[in-house]
Parts: C-alpha cells; structure tokens; sequence
C-alpha cells in the first residue's frame, strides 16, 4: 500500500472552501476580496490577550513579505504556507510525491497535503516563538489573575497564534475560490502598501527615522539641524533622513518591472476550427512572476529564525556559528547568511559598521549568490509545480483548439516550440529579479520595505490589475468566457 492510500482518508477530510459551482460575478468576486482584506486589517490590530512588553519579532526584516503584524493574532503573516510551498515544490521537483495534479483525485490529495503542511509548519513555528526565547513574554500578572502558572499563560498565546494561522489559510483559499487575485498575494501588497504609506507620512516611521515628508518639511523650514553645505550633510540627505537614493531606488524599481512586465516574445496561435481567429502566446520576461523570491525570502527568514533560537537557548554559542548584538548577527555563519538590508549594513565608509570590508563583501556575495541562483531554481520549480511549463503549457493551447500556425496539430510539436523559449526565460528572469532584489536592498527603499516587498508589490499589482481587466472583458463578451473556459 503506497503512501496515497494510507493518507487518504485524513487528506481527503481536511475542511476547505466549497468551490464555486457556476460562473461568479466579477461585483461578487470584489466583494469578497474586499471583505477578507477588511478581516485581515482587523485581525491585524487584535493584539495577542496575555502577551507582556520587552519582546521582539524575529521576522523583523521580512515583515514585509511575510505580511501579518507582531504582537497581534496575525503574528506568523503568511510565513507558514510559504514554508509549506517550499517543502511541496522540493518534494515535487524530485518526484517524490507521486502526484498528477491533472487528476482529480490526485488534486485532491494535494490540496489537503498542502492545507497539513501548513498546519504543521505553523506549529513548528509558533511553538519555538512562544516556549523558547524572548520572542513573546508571557504576562506574570495574568498568570496571577486567573491563578495558573506561566506554562497556562503561554498555551493561550500559543492557541491564539494557532487559530490566525489557520484564519490565514482559509482567507487566502476563499479569495483564491471566490475573489480576485491570490490571498497571499493581496496580503503582501497591503503590509507593505502600509509600510509604505508609513515611511512616506508617519512622523516617527519604521526604524526609528522619521517619514520622508516631514523630514523635508522640518529640512525646507529650517527646523531641522541638518545641512547640506558639509559632507555629513549632504550625506544624511542622499541616506539618511533624506532618503534621496530610496525614493530614485523605489521609482526605479517601479519603473523596471512594470517595463520588464511588458517585455515579451510572443508566440503566434490561429484556431484550428475557427478561420481567421487568431492569438498570441507570450512568454515575459519575468515568466514565473515575482513570487518565488518569497520562496527565497523565506529560506533566508527561517535561517535567521534558527540562528536567534540557537542564541537564545545557548549559553555558550561557538563564534564561528554566530556572534549576535541586540538580537541580531554580527559575525560567524549567520551573519555572511543574512540578507543586506539597507544601506547601512554594507557602507563601511559611512561609519557605523563594525565589520571589515572583506567581511561585508562576503557577505554581499553570498546574499547576491543566494538570491541569484535561488531565485533561478525556484523559477523554474514554480513553472513546473503551476502547470506554466512547455508540456503543461502545450496541453491547455491544445484543449482550447488552437494551434501554431505552420506546425502540426500535437501536443508534443507544439511542447519543442516552446521549450525554445520558457526554460531560457524562466531562468533568465528568476535570476534578474533576484538581482533587483539584492541592488533596491542595498540603496535602501522608502520605509525600509526591502527591495523584494517592492518587486512583489509591483509586480502583484501588475498582475491584479491584468487579471481584473480580464474579469471585465469576459464580463463584457459571456462567449469569450465559455470559448476560454
């Protein structure tokens, strides 16, 4: 008896999102999106009952990807069902599962191995936040107030985080069945829409630095002690409180993917029943899209996560493996493996940074490598596990009765053309956004989002704004809807 069969009767049994049996107006899909985002701004600011002040985030620099807030019943943000891809998209790279997703029966399984995987990694991650570490200080004073001891207090902060990462699974799902878009997706444009937002007007915004606009306001009145006639000055103005080099770096990243979004080969289809009913097929640049950075992201997120359980929960952590500082790296093997996030981290001749340059160049070099080449791999394990692939891709332009004009009518004819095509760009492109990612988080971006929430964001909304005028043009022509399925 394989694995399938001795798992099936729980995988078939985890609760899911009824899908829809009909055609959903394109007014009911916004509704519903528009719904779970109201939910998860709400749940975003139900802060965890029981938790104490003095604990810290250990996502912190990932926030913005990882959506979700600390401190609040959204603590793991979509932490745990990224993590669950990953572990899917490696077991289904090396063909370990066993799994045609084509089949209903095997779609099935699949879904509910997901949904189990995610169940597992936000335990796996909750339980380490909770019981190891500093990270969420259980309260002394309700623990006394309803006369249990501290062990009580932590369930309860540990129950409340594992019913928000439930909550997140089955928002995404309903938004995926019934709205617009994905839930993961949407959940990272609004953190970092909010984060954003925050370094452009908050007065006292992320990391301590004030927001762009008032710093230019306190700097064009006068009120504020900076000058542009010395070198530090000038200085403060292009990376420090001016944030000069962020706002060109967020523009610019802007302006590179919604470019990269619109540059494409295409490939030219006709119907094969249909005279003169022609199309196209196009391969972008960025044919994976943006999302396997998360992927990346994430990884770098989980080795961080070790390294400040290891510190907290050692008393005598080898130097070689890491020295930490206020919670965070600052030599040995976790520090060349965490990500650069700002200018500051690498800028030696900025003051400021402890490490010497061989030691920061190291670690821009293994940043550069990991998101470079992970960002390929991933590229091309998303196209495979996403049914984007040259044979997956062939079978669906195939079962819509087109065809490429001078080629025969297969599937497998149809496949080589476009394995001329797809892998060389799915590489290509995985490895330019990685690229991107790295050089916006060097220059610094505006309220400190990272150069990865920037892409994702840009290139989400890109996609969300292509998917809605899809919504209304197939709302527009009811044949189209039928003719494309």
């Amino acid at each position: 008896m394989g694995w399938k069969e001795t798992a099936e009767p729980v995988l078939t049994r985890m609760p899911s999102v009824a899908r829809p049996e009909g055609h959903v107006p394109f007014r009911r899909k916004l509704s519903w999106t528009a719904g779970v985002l109201v939910l998860y701004f709400f749940l975003t600011n139900v802060f965890l009952y029981g938790l104490a002040s003095g604990g810290s985030d250990p996502f912190g620099q990932f926030r913005a990807i990882l959506a979700g807030n600390p401190g609040t019943i959204m603590q793991l943000g979509i932490g745990p069902i990224v993590t669950a891809s990953i572990v899917l998209q490696l077991l289904g790279g090396a063909n370990l599962l066993g799994l045609d997703t084509s089949d209903p029966r095997d779609q099935v399984l699949y879904q509910g191995l997901q949904k189990l995987l995610v169940l597992v990694m936000v335990v796996l991650t909750g339980v380490p936040l909770v019981f190891f570490g500093n990270f969420l200080p259980p309260s002394q004073q309700l623990a006394q107030a309803l006369g249990i001891n501290v062990f009580g207090v932590q369930l309860l902060l540990f129950a409340q985080i594992f019913v928000g990462g439930v909550l997140i699974l089955y928002m995404d799902e309903i938004i995926s069945k019934w709205g617009v878009g994905s839930g993961v997706g949407l959940f990272i444009i609004a953190g970092v829409s909010q984060q954003l937002l925050r370094g452009l007007f908050d007065v006292q915004a992320v990391g301590g630095r004030s927001g762009l606009i008032p710093t230019w306001i306190g700097i064009l009145t006068g009120s504020s002690d900076v000058s542009v006639l010395t070198a530090q000055g000038i200085q403060t103005l292009l990376i420090g409180q001016g944030q000069l080099v962020a706002v060109f770096t967020t523009l610019l990243i802007f302006a590179i993917v919604v470019y990269a979004e619109s540059v494409r080969v295409e490939i030219p289809l006709s119907h094969a029943r249909v005279k003169g009913a022609r199309g196209r097929f196009p391969v972008k640049l960025i044919y994976a899209s943006v999302l396997p950075m998360i992927l990346v992201r994430a990884i770098q997120a989980n080795i961080q996560f070790l390294g400040q359980i290891l510190q907290s929960q050692l008393a005598n952590m080898p130097d070689w493996l890491g020295v930490y500082a206020n919670g965070a790296p600052v030599g040995g093997l976790f520090y060349y493996f965490a990500p650069i996030y700002r200018p500051e981290d690498w800028m030696w001749w900025a003051g400021g940074v402890a490490q010497e340059p061989w030691q920061i160049l190291l670690r821009i070099l293994v940043d550069l490598t990991f998101m470079v080449v992970g960002g390929a791999i991933f590229a091309i394990f998303w196209v495979e596990t996403t049914d984007m692939g040259p044979e997956a891709t062939a079978k669906q332009i195939q079962n819509s009765g087109m065809q490429i004009p001078g080629f025969r009518q297969n599937p497998g004819v149809m496949e080589k053309v476009l394995e001329r095509y797809i892998p060389q760009v799915t590489v290509i492109g995985g490895a330019l956004v990685g690229l991107l990612a790295v050089g916006a988080n060097m220059m610094g971006t505006i309220g400190n989002v990272g150069g990865t929430g920037l892409l994702l964001t840009v290139s989400i909304t890109y996609k969300l704004y292509e998917e809605i005028a899809e919504e209304q043009l197939m709302e527009m022509h009811p044949v189209m809807r039928q003719m494309f399925g």
